[in-house]
């Protein structure tokens, strides 16, 4: 939607916003002079009114709208020009996608710089025509097709940096190859947060130099990328169209045009606020490495105004879930401990279990992946080089019988569960009673 005035955007010399949007507090993202017209004076029934609403707890879907700014006109153009040309898998992925390339154009503002990673299960699941949807919106791209790590890093300016764009990163991160880009892969890492930085000898005399890696990162390939770049990203699952769902296709010189005025219309409207957005903390839905990577977009949400902050916040505990429980899910994740738990509960809680035991209450559940783990399923050697990765290790445990044989305490797992699995699963009932299996051998 273009704006009513044609003309630049440009934000008053001394523009103030206010702190982030605060759950259950309508109008909290409104400009200081409109705040100032809004608010009640001190003491008033409405003043404890909306004191009391701070007070209550809600959930991203009970954030009310704010006010909506020229930042949220141009958020809005931006997901409708992208929904053009992708289907991205839910409207949250297309909100996250949205404020990303929003929150390139403030770069400067960050402490980290969340990647986006676009990942498929296959080709033609539209990760490249996202790509070149990315390189014409985001500040500066960088394409990094066939570039060394040494290339990247000396292109990256400390105060201005590129939004760096990789794609068939299965080309860089796959199984026969990945040895070979560890470097890239530190790069990335590295890059995630501001003040890492990369030291090599320049010139004649081998002068130590610090090169920056601080840059925000889309990429695309087909299937998982390494777990320390996915932990750092906004993930974009994307699959196929399906029939009946049509896209636009992609013409550079009929729509780099539009798709360029839009950027600069973005970038113009965010430079200004670029030392407010350096200065706001919002409250994120969710902790760690997760709240760092959402608040850039979380931010540049709350700048905006209107439902974004709403929206932002809405993806951000939603995609974060999905990334969790997919997590779990991983075999040589979470996904091990969960199931083990799985098996104390319902074995009432026991204080051991023998290894043997354990392997059959794992390989005997028919939705988990034990049982065809390898080829003869999931042996005590794979089980014990997975938990030695959570610092549990076997030992010798006093079975019924009073015999002794080699197995896992329940307490060595406590902390373990605490830290990678924390969300009790439902159990269902008639699986906590006692079940008579043949008897173990050694």
């Amino acid at each position: 939607m273009q704006p009513e005035n044609p003309e630049p955007y440009s934000a008053p010399a001394q523009a103030i916003w206010p702190a982030a949007a605060i759950p259950g507090r309508p109008g909290a993202h409104l400009h200081a002079t409109q705040a100032d017209d809004a608010d009640p004076s001190p003491g008033s029934d409405a003043d404890a009114r909306s004191t009391d609403e701070a007070k209550t707890p809600s959930g991203p879907e009970e954030i009310s709208d704010a006010e909506p700014t020229y930042g949220s006109e141009l958020l809005d153009e931006l997901r409708g020009q992208i929904a053009q040309f992708v289907i991205p898998p839910s409207q949250e992925a297309l909100d996250a996608i949205t404020l990303w390339v929003a929150a390139t154009h403030l770069q400067p503002a960050w402490q980290h710089a969340p990647r986006l990673a676009v990942v498929g299960p296959a080709k033609r699941c539209g990760k490249s025509r996202l790509l070149d949807v990315l390189t014409e919106t985001v500040h500066e791209p960088m394409l990094t097709i066939n570039t060394t790590p040494a290339a990247i890093f000396r292109s990256i300016s400390e105060d201005n940096p590129p939004t760096l764009l990789v794609d068939e990163a299965d080309t860089i991160f796959g199984p026969k190859v990945a040895e070979k880009n560890e470097e890239t892969r530190g790069l990335l890492n590295a890059g995630h947060q501001r003040g890492r930085y990369v030291t090599r000898v320049v010139g004649n005399d081998h002068t130590p130099h610090r090169f920056a890696t601080f840059a925000m990162a889309a990429i695309a390939g087909i299937g998982e990328l390494p777990d320390t770049v996915m932990d750092r990203s906004v993930v974009i699952r994307m699959r196929r169209r399906a029939e009946g769902e049509k896209v636009k296709p992609f013409r550079s010189r009929r729509d780099i045009p539009a798709l360029h005025d839009l950027r600069d219309r973005i970038a113009a409207w965010a430079r200004p606020l670029l030392d407010e957005a350096a200065n706001l903390e919002p409250d994120m839905p969710v902790e760690d490495r997760a709240a760092d990577t959402w608040e850039p977009l979380v931010i540049v949400a709350d700048l905006a105004g209107g439902r974004w902050p709403r929206l932002a916040r809405l993806a951000c505990a939603r995609m974060v879930a999905a990334e969790v429980a997919a997590e779990e899910e991983h075999p040589s994740g979470a996904r091990i401990l969960a199931d083990i738990r799985r098996v104390f509960h319902a074995q009432r809680e026991v204080d051991s279990l023998s290894t043997e035991e354990l392997l059959h209450h794992l390989r005997q559940d028919a939705e988990a992946p034990w049982a065809e783990w390898g080829r003869g399923g999931l042996t005590a050697r794979e089980l014990g080089r997975m938990l030695r990765e959570f610092e549990i290790r076997p030992g010798n445990v006093r079975m019924a019988d009073r015999t002794q044989r080699k197995g896992y305490m329940r307490n060595k797992f406590l902390d373990a569960w605490s830290r990678y699995c924390p969300t009790v699963h439902s159990v269902d009932p008639q699986a906590a009673r006692p079940v008579n299996h043949p008897p173990f051998t050694e």
